[in-house]
């Protein structure tokens, strides 16, 4: 199980990255847009694959290791705090709380995708 996250997790955080920097290249705004687009798209994900009835290893594989990579809380704090740094706060506070309220729908519609999949 543990080489599945680890090779799950060798796919996502490279996706992560690299779609950040595709996402960031394109606006010049200081919002964070690409660690959202990565958050929510992981988010989607995750519920989908909670939502079927999957292998064990598949979770391990998609669940753990490429969602767990894909998304990242750790920049998504980060960025919260750079930008409360940098007087954007109001800024700041709309990221939080988008960025809660949009995984948490994602993860909700991905839930029922499964379930209307199934």
């Amino acid at each position: 199980m543990v080489l599945l996250v680890a090779l799950g997790a060798a796919i996502g955080a490279p996706l992560r990255y690299l779609t950040d920097r595709a996402i960031q290249s394109r606006h010049e705004s200081v919002f964070p847009w690409g660690t959202l687009t990565v958050n929510v798209a992981g988010s989607l994900v995750l519920g989908f694959l909670v939502g079927l009835p999957v292998a064990p290893w598949l979770s391990a594989l998609l669940g753990t290791g490429f969602c767990g990579a894909l998304t990242t809380y750790s920049t998504f704090s980060f960025e919260t705090l750079r930008l409360a740094r940098e007087k954007q706060r109001l800024l700041a506070a709309a990221y939080a709380i988008g960025s809660v309220m949009a995984g948490l729908g994602a993860a909700a519609v991905g839930l029922l995708l499964a379930h209307a999949a199934s």
